[in-house]
């Protein structure tokens, strides 16, 4: 099948409503598919109504919009320094299951001491202290997957 043979036949897919077309000359074989192309819904975006008052009553006067609290599923963070994930994976915060933790909190590091694993595509990638301080928190539990950037552990 040469070329001009080809581009014979994909033309004559696009003039048609053929989805998929599949052709076979001695040995060589050519499938051709295509697909229509996904549509992506916009967003539908509510807007609350509230009804009009009824006769006699006043209407109830808008919230004042302010700062949102804080709820108390929002968790704190203390203050300090982030290490964050390097990339994407499983992070074991031990060298074996048996061993103990690289690091607890209170404890004191020093720049390139190992932090946690990340095992990413069958590869184990040591994590360690990018600053000198305390391990005031840790963020992320062993063998749980972890996100590019997501934090791991504060170093006060």
């Amino acid at each position: 099948m040469n070329i001009t043979e080809l581009e014979k036949l994909i033309a004559l897919m696009e003039t048609s409503s053929l989805t998929e077309m599949e052709i076979g000359e001695g040995k060589d074989k050519i499938r051709l598919s295509r697909h229509a192309p996904m549509i992506a819904s916009a967003p539908v975006h509510t807007i609350p109504i509230t009804p009009p008052p009824a006769v006699g009553q006043s209407a109830p006067l808008p919230a004042a919009v302010t700062n949102p609290a804080p709820t108390a599923t929002e968790p704190s963070q203390p203050e300090g320094h982030v290490v964050k994930a390097p990339m994407v994976g499983t992070v074991y915060l031990a060298p074996s299951p048996d061993a103990p933790a690289f690091v607890s909190i209170g404890q004191s590091v020093k720049v390139g001491d190992p932090l946690c694993i990340i095992e990413a595509m069958k590869m184990m990638n040591r994590i360690e202290a990018d600053k000198t301080g305390v391990i005031s928190m840790v963020l992320v539990e062993s063998g749980k997957p972890v996100e590019f950037d997501q934090p791991l552990f504060i170093i006060s």
